[in-house]
């Protein structure tokens, strides 16, 4: 809506005789940017908002009902437009923003609200239209606007409505009601300690409720003004020097003086600043709670049933002593000697506000909720921790079960391995030259399927574990059957040597040296020819067998596929599958791609 006005101009109008060359005072010009602020500036901005001395004033008294009746007229004819800078200008001439037309019977706020025209409405309620007023027709600009399909504005129009009580309970607790979900008042809750239950605060609170609508809506209208002055105090302190600003001689402020206001409201107005932060609190929760009971229609007797109400302990005391008129009201603190009637009065307030439903708006002091969302949000983190405990629990079992089941495949295929590098050094340590004509040539070795630690045609590959790097000779070499005389050979040798021998080959003793250059020369045979002789030159294992490296490598993607296969069935991921599955697959068709079908001599 401002951006709407300045967009159009709207600033002409609170400048009208500085701009019309033929009303220019004498003396009065507008400041430059480059003047002082006091007071140069500051007396320009009081005389052009405040005491709109430089607005356009018709020839006509200020008292004259036709011209005002006349613009009022044409400001509810001109709502039903989106001309807001029209609308404002009627305004300033006086029109009234509550008029209401006796030829159509609404105000121009219905108008506006049936036309679907939300800066109008804005407008109009920022000099002073009730949204709650009824028309004719007993309907409210609200009704009008649902009925229009115009429900943002309908929303804004009920925020407009409730804009006083919404301020003070923002104030207080730092909330606003949910007016869509139907919550039109937060009734904040002082502290059980802090309870202000003495004779002169009861009758206090009798003489509030017993104020007729008029008197408490001015009252209401104060201590707005009052929560606005504290506000913005607060915000100018921040931002100041409060070793130079505030010291022992600080006058309180208070309120101005308002020239429409009584010289008995206007002194009111100013006695506010003398509450305290908790008298004023306590008057600022007494205003909501009887605005609520007011709005709703409830009767006094009712009140005691209000659990928002923060004398609800004591409503049921029809008999209250008569008090001075003279006395002001919420000038005084709670004596000593009411210490037992405020720790009873305490423990019932406690055990009901613990009781009470938080949902509905009333709530304790600050620390007091701060603490609750606190304790709430460590519980909500306990039970999530429990739970990830649990889940934790059971993948440790599983995984230590699989743990179990590795161990117990490794260590056969220890033995295996073993067994096998026994069979090769005793058939590598053969030495007799002359007997190559007892190693008859098979026809049928190269149709047979070769014994071997790598056998790449079965479905089982040897499993080393993490950090166990094979020998050179072991990871490269292939392992081919037995001549039919490996029995006798494998007889002669009495002292068997293990595949699995940690001792480094340059520290070995001489009489298992000769052993290990025996197998590194005989260690691989040809599938066609005979076993060769222990003299003849080193034989190059095959290039094609991977590398220690690699098989590692390959192993530890098929490993940690399978893992992740394992945590999504525990956490019921249905749609993580197929996807593990195919890289599963992946992995161990690349380990199966390492070991050739055949080994090309």
């Amino acid at each position: 809506m401002v951006e709407t006005l300045y967009n159009n101009g709207a600033n002409s109008i609170w400048e009208h005789s500085l701009l019309d060359p033929a009303s220019i005072m004498s003396g009065r010009r507008k400041a430059n940017p480059q003047d002082k602020v006091h007071p140069n500036k500051a007396e320009f901005i009081r005389a052009k908002y405040q005491m709109l001395a430089f607005v356009h004033r018709l020839p006509c008294r200020d008292d004259d009902s036709v011209t005002a009746k006349d613009l009022s007229k044409q400001l509810h004819s001109s709502v039903r437009t989106g001309n807001l800078e029209t609308c404002l200008r009627l305004l300033s001439l006086g029109a009234q923003a509550n008029f209401f037309h006796p030829e159509k019977g609404n105000t121009p706020l219905h108008v506006a609200s049936k036309a679907g025209q939300i800066l109008q409405a804005e407008l109009l309620a920022v000099y002073g239209a009730d949204p709650g007023t009824q028309d004719s027709s007993g309907k409210t600009p609200v009704d009008y606007a649902r009925q229009g399909g115009h429900h943002e504005l309908a929303e804004r129009l009920v925020e407009i409505q409730y804009e006083l009580t919404d301020r003070l309970a923002f104030y207080l607790c730092g909330r606003k009601p949910d007016h869509k979900n139907g919550q039109h008042f937060i009734i904040p809750q002082m502290a059980d300690s802090s309870l202000d239950l003495s004779e002169l605060a009861k009758a206090a609170k009798k003489k509030l409720q017993s104020l007729s609508n008029h008197l408490f809506e001015e009252l209401a209208m104060d201590v707005y003004d009052e929560v606005d002055r504290r506000e913005t105090d607060a915000v100018w302190l921040a931002t100041q020097n409060h070793s130079a600003l505030v010291t022992e001689t600080t006058v309180v402020p208070f309120l101005p003086v308002n020239p429409e206001y009584s010289s008995t409201r206007n002194q009111g107005r100013q006695k506010l600043a003398r509450f305290n932060a908790h008298e004023f609190a306590t008057l600022v929760i007494d205003i909501l709670s009887d605005a609520k009971r007011r709005q709703q229609g409830s009767s006094l007797s009712g009140s005691k049933d209000n659990v928002e109400l923060i004398l609800k302990t004591i409503n049921n005391q029809h008999s209250v002593e008569s008090q001075d008129n003279d006395q002001p009201d919420y000038d005084s603190v709670a004596s000593d000697e009411d210490t037992d009637l405020e720790t009873t009065a305490s423990k019932t307030n406690r055990q009901k506000s613990l009781d009470s439903d938080l949902s509905d708006g009333p709530v304790t002091v600050q620390e007091f909720m701060e603490v609750k969302n606190a304790l709430v949000a460590s519980e909500a983190k306990i039970q999530q921790l429990m739970k990830v405990n649990n889940n934790l629990s059971d993948e440790l079992r599983i995984m230590q079960k699989k743990l179990q089941t590795l161990q117990s495949e490794n260590s056969n295929l220890r033995k295996q391995a073993t067994t096998n590098v026994y069979q090769v050094q005793t058939g590598s340590e053969y030495t007799d030259t002359s007997n190559h004509s007892s190693l008859k040539r098979r026809p049928s070795a190269r149709g047979s399927r070769p014994m071997s630690m790598y056998e790449t045609g079965s479905g089982q590959k040897p499993y080393l574990p993490m950090g166990e790097a094979s020998r050179p000779e072991e990871s490269r070499m292939r392992l081919q059957p037995f001549p039919a005389h490996a029995s006798r050979l494998e007889k002669q040798n009495s002292t068997p040597e293990s595949d699995y021998d940690n001792t480094p080959n340059d520290m070995e003793p001489d009489g298992m040296g000769s052993s290990r250059k025996g197998r590194q020369r005989s260690m691989v045979w040809p599938g066609d020819g005979l076993v060769p002789d222990t003299a003849e030159p080193h034989v190059a294992p095959s290039p094609t067998l991977p590398s220690t490296e690699d098989v590692i490598r390959k192993t530890e993607q098929i490993t940690k596929n399978i893992q992740e296969l394992l945590r999504a069935a525990q956490e019921n991921k249905h749609d993580s599958y197929i996807p593990c599955s195919e890289r599963i697959h992946v992995a161990v068709t690349e380990m199966a791609a390492l070991f050739p079908k055949k080994t090309q001599v």
